[in-house]
């Protein structure tokens, strides 16, 4: 079992490392930045980590409340899942899961009857990931952009 517990401050043990690992293009400016955005709007932001045994962090879950439209959904507002990482050593222990379900319990006290999600068209372990987590996959997308 491990132990759960929403970010409180930005200095949350294990918040930053794991959002770094999560997202490593990101500078640490970056990443605190919008923690620190984060956190200055709990109504919208939820972010928990995942301690071990030890109380070593070793999961993250980032989420918004989001009332414009989100692919795929049908209601609004919806709780939107904007970043999970696990430890790679502590991978298929139920991590993702008990962190899905901390923010799960969040968007139903927050009126929300669906969650969502997303990920790239090449990252096949995000999208099994989200399988595996209770997700459908709703729809398919390719961006353009063209200058003018």
């Amino acid at each position: 079992m491990f132990r759960i517990q929403r970010c409180q401050c930005s200095e949350q043990a294990g918040w930053l490392p794991l959002r770094q690992a999560l997202w490593p293009h990101a500078s640490e400016q970056e990443h605190r930045d919008e923690i620190g955005q984060q956190l200055s709007e709990p109504q919208r932001y939820i972010n928990f980590v995942a301690y071990d045994s030890r109380e070593q962090p070793v999961g993250l879950a980032e989420a918004s409340l989001r009332h414009d439209y989100v692919n795929g959904t049908d209601n609004s507002p919806v709780v939107f899942l904007e970043g999970i990482y696990v430890a790679p050593e502590q991978r298929r222990q139920s991590v993702a899961a008990q962190l899905i379900e901390f923010v799960a319990r969040w968007g139903r006290e927050q009126g929300c009857v669906q969650m969502a999600s997303d990920t790239g068209l090449d990252n096949l372990v995000s999208q099994e990931t989200h399988i595996a987590l209770g997700f459908e996959e709703t729809e398919r997308v390719v961006f353009f952009k063209r200058q003018l």
